[in-house]
């Protein structure tokens, strides 16, 4: 018998603080969060291959990402 454990998903990873500036959705000021973004496939757990990549940052009070 012949037993595979796979995955695939969309993980995100902080990579510490950004740029402190006026969200356009809440219009509060505050700093927000530098973050890596990319999308996966994992056999038995050990991540095989990452594709599409992206940087960018989210507002610390409402969630917003430019």
């Amino acid at each position: 018998m012949l037993f595979l454990l796979f995955g695939y998903g969309t993980k995100q990873k902080a990579l510490g603080p950004g740029e402190v500036r006026t969200c356009p959705r809440c219009h509060n000021t505050t700093q927000w969060t530098r973050m890596r973004q990319f999308k996966q496939f994992t056999l038995f757990f050990i991540p095989v291959a990452r594709w599409s990549r992206r940087q960018f940052e989210v507002c610390g009070i409402c969630g917003a990402s430019v």
